[in-house]
């Protein structure tokens, strides 16, 4: 059988989401909610749709989701000063709190997956990696110009 990059990352990006899972539910958090939780943390202040997009999910999808966690008090609503009908998202100090607790787990998980694989081959996987994101995202920045 012939191996396809895209079938391996895609199996091993599952396996490490299906193991960071088992970690996370002991502490009641879900995969989504911690999706939430993280881009919150790099782009606090994002509003709703800006955030359904990053998730790849409906925006209804990621309203019913802010719903939930604001009402668990992981996240908050602010008012956004340029448009009325719009809301900005934050962390609550619960929210931030509760990504201290994933950190250590999504570490572990890393390490799990990277067992046995070496410092040099560990940066050339990222590399390789990095590289691989950047030409797909200039390929999608070059079709997305020449549609528009």
């Amino acid at each position: 059988m012939e191996r396809k990059i895209g079938t391996v990352l895609s199996q091993v990006a599952r396996l490490m989401r299906r193991s960071f899972d088992e970690r996370a539910r002991a502490i009641g958090v879900t995969r989504p909610q911690w999706q939430v939780l993280s881009v919150l943390q790099r782009m606090e202040g994002i509003n709703q749709g800006g955030l359904a997009e990053i998730l790849e999910v409906e925006p209804i999808t990621a309203g019913r989701m802010i719903d939930r966690m604001q009402d668990g008090g992981l996240v908050e609503r602010r008012a956004d000063p340029a448009d009325r009908r719009a809301w900005r998202l934050y962390l609550t100090p619960r929210g931030r709190e509760l990504l201290e607790q994933l950190q250590p787990l999504a570490e572990e998980t890393a390490d799990l997956a990277l067992e046995g694989v070496s410092d040099a081959d560990k940066e050339r996987l990222l590399d390789v990696l990095d590289t691989m994101r950047l030409n797909l995202t200039r390929h999608r920045a070059s079709d997305a110009t020449a549609q528009g």
